[in-house]
């Protein structure tokens, strides 16, 4: 009776949720393919008629600031989740067949690393760097990015490793393999639902990360195509619709990656739990 009676609320919350997350992209969809002066009067509003201004004048922009903000993003990001998978796969496979001291140290640094929020450590990673020479650098940001987000792909690979059986990993041993060709051609093409998961995942986290790159890459050496958006509201802060079409255009390559892993995507979220 109860659940008859409180039938409607689940759609109702489903309802207001999707709303919420809608809005948000709605707007921005809308307020691209329209005028400024049309944007402050009526955000909300369907464009009528549409336009293509906003969208041409980012990327026609004497300062090219969406260009280098694309190149430095697409730069940053490729190197950094490519190291990262191969790193996290390796990690994550140590820390599955291993049970000694060792492991479970790793296990706990590990943990530790997920806890602690970038903000916190910034200022120690600035001077680190600075004393590295690695300040105001790609390779700087990458190292930093790997550091950070190298605990959460180390425990997705783990969590996947257990669910090989170690039978293949024995009879490969046994026909000569050693333990690195074992891990490179038989293990890790098992891991491919788990690697699709962790490039997905970082790949769009280093790609909206704003604070890192603002702070490590610094004004003059570069920029990313999120600092390229706070760039433009601070030096163009009345031309709104330039703004939106910045915020389109970075989001459209993040977008079609997530598309064109999206299936493997999938299984790597749900193998894990249908397995051993």
């Amino acid at each position: 009776m109860n659940h008859s009676n409180h039938g409607w609320l689940r759609p109702l919350v489903a309802t207001f949720v999707g709303a919420s997350f809608f809005l948000p992209l709605y707007l921005v969809l809308a307020n691209v393919f329209k005028p400024g002066k049309d944007i402050i009067g009526s955000p909300a509003a369907l464009p009528m008629p549409p336009t293509l201004h906003n969208i041409e004048e980012v990327l026609s922009r004497p300062d090219h600031l969406f260009w280098y903000g694309l190149v430095n993003s697409i730069q940053v990001t490729a190197i950094s989740i490519v190291v990262l998978t191969a790193l996290s796969a390796m990690c994550g496979y140590y820390l599955a067949r291993n049970n000694g001291l060792g492991a479970r140290v790793m296990l706990v640094v590990m943990l530790a690393g997920l806890m602690i929020p970038p903000a916190v450590i910034i200022q120690p990673i600035t001077e680190v760097l600075r004393s590295a020479g690695l300040m105001t650098s790609v390779v700087g940001l990458v190292v930093v990015n790997v550091g950070y987000y190298l605990p959460f792909g180390v425990f997705v690979f783990a969590g996947f490793v257990k669910t090989i059986p170690v039978e293949i990993e024995q009879a490969a041993a046994i026909d000569g393999a050693g333990r690195l060709r074992v891990f490179w051609q038989i293990v890790f093409p098992l891991l491919r639902p788990a690697s699709a998961s962790v490039l997905i995942f970082l790949g769009v986290w280093i790609w909206n990360d704003f604070l890192n790159p603002l702070i490590i890459l610094g004004p003059a050496e570069g920029t990313t195509v999120t600092v390229g958006i706070y760039r433009a509201i601070g030096e163009h802060q009345a031309d709104y619709g330039s703004v939106f079409a910045l915020m389109f255009l970075a989001s459209l390559p993040v977008l079609i990656f997530y598309l064109a892993f999206q299936k493997h995507f999938v299984k790597g979220l749900t193998a894990g739990a249908s397995k051993g």
